[in-house]
C-alpha cells in the first residue's frame, strides 16, 4: 500500500504542508504512524481526496466534443513568426504548449491574458512512475 508523508501529500495536492495538517485534524484526511513514526497517509485515500478537491474551472466553449481532456486556462505566452505559433496557457498547475498556425492564432485572437480551453485528443498517453511501484 503506498503512502504518502504529509509534505510529500501536500506537495502533490499544491498546498502547504499546513493546510494538510488542518485536513488532518479536520477529519478531511486520515493520517497514522508508519513504521518509523512519521505521519503518512494511504495512497489511495490521497488519490480519491485530491479527485474530490479538482476544481476544474466551467469550459466557457459550451461545445460537446469527444475529447476528454480539457484545460481551461489563461494565455501566458505567445511566439509567432509568418506561418507558425506557439501558444503557453497556464491551466491551474499545469503549463499547456500548443503548435498552430499563426493565422490560427489571429482568428482566436490569442494574446496573454485571454481565456482558452486547451483540448488534447491522444492515442497514446504515458504513464511514470518514480522509481517503480511504492
Amino acid at each position: 500500500m503506498p503512502q504518502f508523508r504529509l509534505s510529500e501529500a501536500a506537495r502533490l495536492l499544491g498546498v502547504s504542508d499546513d493546510t494538510v495538517r488542518r485536513w488532518v485534524r479536520a477529519g478531511q484526511l486520515t493520517a497514522f504512524d508508519d513504521s518509523a513514526g512519521r505521519k503518512v497517509v494511504d495512497g489511495a485515500e490521497l488519490a480519491a481526496f485530491a479527485k474530490a478537491q479538482a476544481e476544474q474551472p466551467e469550459d466557457p466553449s459550451n461545445v460537446g466534443r469527444s475529447a476528454r481532456n480539457r484545460f481551461v486556462g489563461l494565455v501566458t505566452e505567445v511566439i509567432t513568426d509568418k506561418v507558425m505559433a506557439q501558444v503557453e496557457l497556464q491551466c491551474g498547475p499545469h503549463r499547456v504548449v500548443s503548435l498552430m498556425s499563426a493565422e490560427a492564432v489571429r482568428e482566436l485572437g490569442l494574446r496573454p491574458g485571454v481565456l482558452a480551453v486547451a483540448v488534447v485528443k491522444a492515442t497514446t498517453v504515458v504513464i511514470e512512475t518514480p522509481e517503480g511501484s511504492r
